[in-house]
């Protein structure tokens, strides 16, 4: 899987990055040359929706305490080129402070004190893609200019309270870190650095504070060591008032410590160099440090004290207990490297981390890079067979494969949210190369069904994957998603987790009231979900949780996506309707819980204004926060509640120090808000007010009343609805047909769900759907579409495998093997397990769940071991055999023979292995009922069957400490017949090519014939060949009845044969793939034996995917001659 880290898409945007810690990065102009003015996070800092590659990580839990404010993977927060400048962009609720955004260097530039009007002039009009006006431009009808709808601009000049403070002698200094606490604090702290990047590290630093909320800013470099050059500065994210500020470590490594805001500090030795932090998100004196040699510390003292862990840590792989799914808040969580180079999943405590006292709650290895602890699960992955497998555990428990439909066959995994006791995952399938799908889970993160196909992707400067989904703040169960469609890019929205999904409505007028023709679905309004490749750059959209309906982001009107003609557009209506407010892009901050928004415009220029709306940006008035323009670095947001005081950061030119502004929004407020200033809004979706279940009434402000809100109250009221249908998606194997019933998918079997309840006990029998997870729907259909419980039938052991915990065939001699045993179906609680090693030990267990974390054998000698599992329920038995070679590992082998052969003729048997060229092997061969193998040297052997029937060939090879296995059976008859079949060309849009996939079709094929024809289905064996395009055998076999009478004579094939080739004949034969996906079925061209080529020109596919394909457990190849001029016989 991988990473979740910076990227567009959570409610919390960029401001995500500095969750916790308060803090405001800033590099000026240059600062960064090609690369990046800031070092990376910490773990648990990023915001979501992002990946990285090389493992399987998600955001980490909502309000997990982010140890350092500088941007993710070290890319700058405000590095930005020369002749370029940073402006604003919202910070999230619930964090320190509001963040600014670089604008691109190929900005293009308008009048500041005109926003509606284009470069070319105040009357031209724009027409982005797919999008007409009038003016000239063909439209269906003509439309007058709608005054009322246009967006207004107040041009007349006010001016903002404001106060500007130089940071004196720091005119050099290319970064800075700035933290406010807020709520109710006055503190600013500001520590400045020069970065020499031909030295590659900092020369100078300044630490700043002030204590009136930025109008003065004392110098405190006497306070901590004038010859103290200071790296990082770091915050409590449960105590604002504790600070901690960490030294260059190329000078020394010390932590200096304050308790009081930053007024006074402590100095402290280190014995390592820190790399990143973790504080506790309850704790606040107790902190997790990452030092540059993989090593993982503790301290319960806030850096005072620190002790040892564990050493080999994986970075960013460490995390602190989720408070309720672990009883110990000292729990420490990580992915640490054994000696050999794997990687394990360990859990121990903060101050007692000794070998006894750690635990492994994931037997066995996991991938490197691969363990996500986030709110209520644990994540990790583990790769067998060339393909991923993703494990999760729920509040602790075991843990369980992760279930995706079965021909998913992801090749990457992110885990983007966990919300609400549900997992969201984008996933990238086996056909998919830009776009994921994302899917949603159930509350146990195992069964997963499919929310929207193809979101686009974008790869970040840094190889983070940027995947286009943006969850609105304030509204459960809301997101917006880029959707790839036929190589256009759009936006859609859904209301209720991915259940459904439309497009976006475009405004009906532009910015001066001209009407827009824009007709779904052929035209509608995209917007940019991302924070773009470089976080601080265009793409910027924004919500929060205290302004609910209000949404603000970039994006323009036409057929798709476009990064061309970029406009600001803003929701009142959280979504339903849009108004498109600037032509250029600008930052929008929220003041006052959304009441005020404010605007900056991106620009390279200096700026002294900035825009303010009152009304949910229906009109703009002008205001001035400084006298002289300021070449803009980054803009903080008071943190807080009200959120009433910014502070802009810039340069009044390339070379001077850096300004502070000061300005206070307070004055432009006539009073508090009254309860008559208010109004109420009712959320809802085109008119449907039922949204996740409930009808949510808001308070809202009155647009004319320029009163202060304070604080949030949330909603008004909320009313449950009655359930409907829409509040119910389709079950894990099940599909949402065109009619809206949700039916099995063709690979899913609805009775496997019972397969792990014993006689006596009770399970949930799906009706197919399930409720959306978080929806407060009661009564109505509820009841109908509720899985409802169901006694667990009594039901015989059928489909028992023995295997080794990893997967291998191959133990060393003198330690622990551990053998699994899994049974597919069957009363697992009244049966008698007997297991032999092979080597004259033998055990027994009265029932599987005490089998559940594996049976540990040591094997003496050096040798194969016939390991054997009986199974007894008293309903019935089975058996299974695992052949184990004792330090002799193996890689991989396909058996090559054929379907079908006929009695008493020689059956050629070949290993195809992959790669061909591995050295001395030895081959070792079970066939028939014998029970004492062949040994050969030579890949291929010989045999004659003398009776018809079923024989199993398997064939172990090995190459030195590695050994191959494949399975397959033949089939034995005096006669058959055989015909190709070819089949509709969408089929092969579908095929993966896989042996999984190719029985299931087979399966499906073969359904349909007997239905088409009637003829039993004894006497049929379908087989679908490996490759592309999609071809099939069919095999009418001589079927005989349990008694040997009743055998069909060579006269009944070939009657059946004609039968068949009449139905194909007339396009009888056909299928649905899934909805609305017919497959025709036809009869192809006469093919001659071999029907396989093994020649070296074959595709290195085909011959890995050779005999894959398996019908009711036979899996086999024909070998005829011609009899007949479709069907032919041996």
């Amino acid at each position: 899987m991988g990473k979740v880290g910076a990227g567009g898409g959570s409610p919390a945007g960029l401001s995500a990055l500095l969750a916790g810690a308060g803090l405001l990065v800033l590099c000026v102009p240059g600062a960064c040359g090609g690369g990046s003015c800031c070092p990376q996070l910490p773990p648990g800092s990023a915001p979501r929706w992002a990946a990285t590659p090389g493992g399987f990580v998600g955001r980490g839990p909502r309000g997990r305490a982010a140890a350092t404010p500088l941007p993710l993977l070290g890319r700058p927060l405000f590095a930005v080129a020369p002749g370029d400048r940073a402006l604003s962009l919202e910070r999230a609720p619930g964090t320190a402070a509001s963040v600014a955004m670089a604008p691109r260097a190929a900005r293009r530039r308008r009048s500041e004190a005109e926003p509606g009007k284009a470069d070319r002039g105040e009357g031209a009009s724009r027409s982005p893609r797919g999008m007409l006006r009038d003016g000239g431009q063909p439209g269906p009808e003509t439309l007058e200019r709608d005054p009322d709808k246009a967006t207004r601009f107040r041009m007349e000049e006010l001016r903002l309270t404001s106060t500007t403070f130089a940071l004196t002698g720091d005119s050099a200094h290319n970064q800075a870190m700035v933290h406010w606490s807020g709520h109710n604090s006055s503190v600013i702290l500001i520590l400045t650095k020069l970065y020499d990047y031909n030295l590659g590290s900092i020369t100078e630093s300044s630490l700043w504070r002030s204590t009136d909320y930025g109008t003065t800013y004392e110098k405190l470099n006497d306070k901590v060591g004038l010859k103290t050059i200071l790296s990082y500065l770091y915050v409590c994210p449960t105590n604002k008032r504790k600070i901690m500020l960490l030294t260059d470590p190329e000078i020394e490594s010390s932590l200096l410590i304050s308790s009081d805001e930053g007024a006074t500090y402590q100095k402290y030795r280190l014995n390592f160099y820190i790399q990143s932090l973790l504080f506790h998100p309850k704790q606040e004196d107790w902190i997790l440090a990452y030092s540059q040699d993989q090593k993982l510390y503790s301290s319960a003292e806030f850096g005072r004290r620190w002790q040892l862990i564990q050493e080999g840590v994986v970075p960013n792989r460490f995390y602190w207990s989720v408070m309720g799914s672990n009883k110990e808040p000292d729990l420490v969580h990580l992915e640490a490297r054994t000696i050999d180079g794997h990687s394990q999943y360990l859990t121990c405590r903060m101050q007692n981390c000794t070998e006894a006292n750690r635990n492994k709650p994931f037997p066995g290895y996991i991938d490197p890079d691969s363990l996500i602890v986030q709110d209520d699960y644990v994540f990790v992955q583990l790769t067998s067979g060339g393909r991923p497998h993703y494990y999760v555990s729920y509040r602790r428990n075991a843990f369980a494969q992760m279930k995706l439909p079965k021909y998913a066959l992801p090749k990457d995994m992110h885990v983007i949210s966990t919300d609400e006791n549900q997992v969201f995952a984008a996933v990238q399938e086996w056909n998919q190369n830009d776009t994921y799908n994302l899917y949603i889970s159930d509350t146990r993160g195992v069964y997963f069904t499919l929310a929207l196909e193809n979101v686009q992707s974008s790869r970040g400067p840094e190889g983070n994957i940027m995947i286009d989904l943006y969850e609105v703040a304030g509204i459960k169960g809301m997101f917006l998603a880029n959707k790839k469609i036929d190589n256009q890019v759009k936006t859609f929205i859904t209301y209720n987790k991915g259940r459904d999904w439309r497009l976006l409505q475009a405004p009906d007028t532009d910015l001066r009231g001209d009407p827009v023709h824009c007709l779904l679905p052929y035209c509608s309004l995209h917007l940019h979900l991302k924070v773009s490749e470089n976080p601080y750059t265009s793409g910027i959209i924004a919500s929060r949780d205290t302004a609910p309906s209000i949404i603000v982001a970039s994006g323009n009107i036409g057929s798709e996506l476009s990064d061309s003609d970029i406009s600001m557009f803003v929701s009142s209506d959280a979504g339903n309707t849009w108004r498109q407010i600037f032509e250029e892009e600008h930052s929008v901050l929220y003041l006052d819980q959304g009441g005020v928004l404010v605007a900056m415009k991106h620009t390279s220029l200096p700026i002294r204004h900035l825009w303010l709306s009152f009304d949910e940006g229906r009109s703009w008035s002008k205001y001035s926060f400084t006298s002289i323009p300021l070449f803009v670095d980054g803009v903080l947001g008071e943190p807080g509640e009200e959120t009433l005081i910014m502070t802009v950061f810039g340069h009044f030119s390339h070379r001077s120090e850096w300004q502070l502004v000061k300005v206070d929004y307070k004055s432009i407020f006539d009073r508090r808000c009254a309860e008559e200033d208010y109004r109420p809004w009712q959320l809802h979706s085109q008119g449907e007010a039922c949204i996740m279940g409930a009808k949510r009434v808001y308070k809202k402000r009155k647009s004319e009343r320029k009163c202060m809100q304070g604080k949030y109250a949330g909603a008004m009221e909320s009313e449950p609805c009655v359930c409907t249908e829409a509040d119910f998606d389709c079950d894990y194997g099940y599909e949402r047909h065109s009619n809206g019933q949700c039916l099995p998918a063709f690979w899913f079997n609805p009775s496997s769900l019972s397969k792990d309840c014993s006689l006596g006990q009770s399970y949930l029998n799906s009706t197919g759907y399930r409720k959306v997870v978080s929806n407060n729907c009661t009564d109505g259909v509820r009841e109908q579409y509720t899985a409802k419980p169901q006694k667990c039938p009594g039901k015989a052991p059928r489909g028992l495998r023995i295997v080794t915990a990893d997967g291998k065939l191959t133990a060393e001699q003198g330690h622990n093997v551990t053998l699994m045993v899994q049974l597919e179906e069957g009363d697992v609680q009244r049966t008698l397990i007997q297991v032999d090693f092979g080597d004259g030990v033998a055990v027994s267990y009265v029932n599987l769940s005490s089998m559940e974390d594996g049976i540990k054998h040591v094997y003496h000698n050096v040798g194969i071991f016939r390991v054997t599992v009986q199974v007894d329920n008293g309903l019935g038995s089975d058996s299974a055999v695992l052949y184990l070679h004792v330090t002799c590992p193996l890689e991989h082998v396909h058996l090559s023979l054929p379907f079908v052969t006929t009695k008493n003729k020689e059956v050629n048997a070949t290993a195809v292995l992959w790669p061909s060229q591995v050295g001395t092997l030895t081959y070792v061969w079970w066939y028939g009922n014998n029970t004492e193998p062949l040994i050969t040297l030579e890949g291929s052997i010989s045999f004659k069957f003398t009776s018809e029937g079923m024989n199993t060939i398997t064939v172990q090879v090995s190459a030195g400490n590695a050994i191959l296995q494949d399975t397959k059976s033949i089939a034995v008859y005096e006669e058959f017949r055989s015909l190709r079949l070819s089949f509709s060309p969408n089929l092969d849009d579908y095929n993966p090519d896989i042996p999984e996939w190719r029985r299931d079709i087979s399966r499906v094929i073969k359904k349909s014939l007997v239905e088409a024809t009637g003829v039993p289905g004894e006497h049929i064996l379908v087989a679908v060949l490996p490759g592309l395009p999609t071809a099939a055998e069919l095999f009418v076999l001589p079927y005989q009845d349990p008694t040997g009478e009743s055998k069909r004579s060579a006269e009944d094939l070939e009657q059946i044969s004609e039968l068949l080739i009449h139905k194909l004949n007339q396009n009888s034969v056909h299928f649905e793939l899934k909805p609305g996906v017919q497959i025709l079925v036809h009869a192809a061209h006469l093919t001659a034996a071999p029907l396989v080529d093994l020649t070296p020109t074959h595709s290195g596919s085909a011959m890995l995917m050779l005999l894959s394909v398996v019908f009711v457990g036979l899996a086999v190849f024909v070998i005829y001659k011609f009899k007949r001029k479709y069907f032919h016989s041996c």
